[in-house]
């Protein structure tokens, strides 16, 4: 039976959970998740696990942090005066914002809130952490 590697189209069920349990995502009830491997798609850890699979066979994994989303880093923190958000932004600590950088646009999160300032986190929201996948390869193309 062919094996996936590098280059092959793969359709992959999968489950995402933290090491608490908490599934973070699934593609359960939906349709099986579509990459090509090696093309950086996915993260790192979760191609190398599907290189080499077969159809139909299921894996458990664990991907640590520096083959997921990295590691957290605090200078993705920063402070910024409330007065650099547009007003009609009705800020909410844990909403999303859409920030322009030097590398382009980027995701941040507002994680603290005050009348003077916001402290706006720009980590993955799944930095830092391992994440557990269970895996099922469906179909090689």
């Amino acid at each position: 039976m062919a094996q996936a590697a590098a280059g092959d189209s793969v359709r992959v069920h999968y489950t995402g959970r933290l090491n608490d349990g908490t599934v973070f995502d699934s593609s359960e009830g939906r349709d099986p998740l579509d990459f090509t491997l090696g093309s950086g798609q996915v993260i790192p850890g979760f191609d190398e696990a599907v290189t080499g699979m077969t159809v139909g066979e299921s894996v458990t994994i664990t991907i640590e942090p520096e083959n997921a989303y990295g590691e957290r880093r605090e200078e993705m923190v920063q402070q910024v005066p409330r007065s650099d958000i547009p007003d009609d932004i009705d800020l909410a600590v844990g909403m999303q914002l859409q920030a322009s950088g030097p590398q382009g646009d980027i995701v941040v999160t507002v994680i603290e809130m005050s009348d003077e300032t916001i402290k706006l986190d720009a980590n993955h929201p799944l930095a830092g952490k391992a994440l557990t996948f269970d895996l099922q390869l469906v179909e090689i193309g």
